[in-house]
């Protein structure tokens, strides 16, 4: 009976020390600060930004036509018959329902547009995240934008990061 105490002790003890010696390693990086860092995201935003002017342009040349018909009717209202009043007021519906059309559109096809540059930088650091956490023996890597807490014992891994991607 004291042998098997014993050996239950001696195991209790192994098996404790063994799981106490095992340490976890934890990273955080504030993954917004570094997509803000990256080389390639200032070509993405000019493209979206030249995307999204086009868009405003056309958008714009839309409402002034938009603008122009309204003035004109208004001037010619009272001067046109029932049919082409009517005529007129739907044209200008119409032209009022494609403007809508095409903000939503435009707001879809920017949104689109948006997805499309910036998913391959959004890869590409993530991909580095990864190698730097494998690189490190990090089980978890936390981004810092939706944590509640974090402890000194986490190790922040974007300078690390950074010199993965070759940025200064």
């Amino acid at each position: 009976m004291r042998n098997i105490l014993k050996v239950i002790v001696l195991f209790v003890a192994l098996f404790a020390g063994s799981a106490s010696a095992q340490t976890y390693k934890f990273g955080h990086i504030d993954f917004n600060q570094l997509l803000q860092v990256m080389p390639e995201r200032d070509a993405a935003q000019k493209a979206m930004q030249k995307h999204a002017s086009e868009l405003e342009s056309q958008l714009t040349t839309m409402q002034k036509e938009y603008q122009t018909k309204v003035q004109a009717y208004i001037a010619q209202r009272d001067s046109l018959s029932e049919a082409v009043r009517s005529a007129k007021e739907n044209d200008l519906q119409d032209l009022q329902q494609r403007i809508q059309n095409f903000q939503s559109v435009a707001q879809q096809d920017l949104q689109k547009k948006q997805e499309e540059q910036f998913q391959p930088i959004v890869k590409k650091a993530r991909a580095a995240v990864a190698e730097v956490a494998k690189e490190e023996g990090l089980i978890y890597v936390f981004d810092v934008n939706n944590l509640l807490y974090h402890s000194t014992q986490s190790e922040d891994i974007l300078p690390l990061v950074k010199k993965k991607l070759g940025i200064q």
